[in-house]
């Protein structure tokens, strides 16, 4: 068992072919809104938190304070320091639809600790970028059982705006809600995540109700633009053990690929042939497996936020280089231009499917 669930050993001149053990983030400061501390989960979070010996702050008027710095840069630094447990508003309870990633999203908290240049919340989400857990989790965990279409499977999504398994150690809110989903017929729970400590998802009884999907890319991307995050080839391993069978010690989840953002960085085809092979290498046995595959893009908005939060990013956010999308509400985003998004597009749908047969790509974005 220990032989199959071990570490694929991958070729060592690929750099960041190494599985490097990566430490589990720790707030400096933690917040608790005083109302959190009726709730049973919000107890259950303090005494987690108790356990680690981190700093705790009780915010006597429900109130998140002392994010502000002299600089944006210096908030940004205090806010991503920050773990602030409150109870989510009324309108977290009112589910979005979240097309094609799954029928509706659902959130276990907001921010993620991570330092990724590209950040996908940069303009979703307003204020200072702290993390926020939710303590009314049970709650909004028994609110999807309104959304459940009896007559086929309804899927929800729960990383829109945070990492779920980044906090993991933490909170153990990712677990509950698998098990959650593991008791509920007709349902998918799917999560998407850049970090490997998926030891503690093993044992647990999801009963093939939840999509376990990992976040890959580009070696050099991954390196440069990925801050705070394990490398590709230790997510690559986490993978793995998500999706061998419990009878050789892994998780038996059905599991995905979310390669994100694609970018067409200097020798991209080989790049991302070498992530492909890694990958080939690693789940070598039949599983369940999809592939989702997200080009870079960014708005006005988030490229302005971007900027202030990574003023020396190496991101490239040139809008001559690219052309306009508008949305149905207006809104607009630049994407590659058309030429460009064919060729990435053919070079994934032709190399996935030779390598991953039995996968299947859910969509191209």
């Amino acid at each position: 068992m220990e032989d199959r669930i071990g570490m694929i050993e991958l070729p060592e001149t690929e750099p960041g072919a190494e599985v490097k053990p990566f430490k589990l983030w720790k707030p400096r400061r933690v917040v608790f809104n005083a109302e959190t501390l009726q709730l049973p989960y919000g107890k259950e979070l303090l005494q987690r938190i108790d356990d680690l010996h981190l700093k705790v702050d009780i915010s006597k008027n429900n109130r998140v304070t002392g994010l502000k710095g002299k600089t944006e840069r210096e908030t940004y630094q205090i806010a991503k320091s920050t773990m602030a447990v409150v109870v989510a508003p009324p309108s977290a309870f009112r589910l979005r639809p979240i097309p094609p990633s799954a029928d509706w999203q659902f959130h276990l908290a907001e921010g993620c600790p991570a330092h990724c240049q590209y950040c996908y919340l940069a303009g979703s989400l307003s204020g200072p970028p702290a993390i926020r857990v939710f303590a009314n989790l049970p709650d909004i965990l028994e609110n999807l059982r309104n959304y459940i279409d009896p007559e086929k499977l309804t899927t929800f999504e729960a990383s829109c705006y945070t990492d779920p398994l980044s906090l993991e150690h933490l909170t153990g809110g990712l677990a509950r809600t698998i098990n959650f989903f593991g008791g509920i017929s007709n349902v998918q729970l799917r999560f998407v995540t850049k970090f490997d400590a998926v030891d503690p998802l093993l044992s647990l009884s999801h009963n093939g109700n939840t999509r376990a999907r990992i976040s890959l890319n580009a070696t050099s991307v991954a390196r440069k633009l990925e801050s705070g995050t394990p490398n590709i080839a230790a997510r690559i391993n986490a993978l793995r053990k998500l999706a061998l069978p419990k009878i050789d010690g892994g998780g038996g989840y059905p599991v995905g690929v979310v390669l994100a953002p694609i970018m067409p960085i200097p020798n991209w085809k080989e790049e991302y042939t070498s992530l492909l092979d890694h990958l080939q290498a690693s789940i070598d046995f039949a599983c369940d497996l999809t592939f989702e595959l997200i080009t870079h893009r960014f708005t006005p908005g988030s490229k302005d936020i971007l900027l202030k939060w990574y003023p020396n990013t190496t991101l490239e956010m040139d809008e001559g280089l690219r052309i306009v999308k508008k949305n149905k509400f207006g809104g607009t985003k630049y994407v590659y231009p058309k030429e460009m998004m064919k060729e990435l597009k053919e070079f994934f749908y032709n190399e996935i499917p030779s390598r991953f047969p039995q996968s299947n790509i859910l969509y191209w974005t």
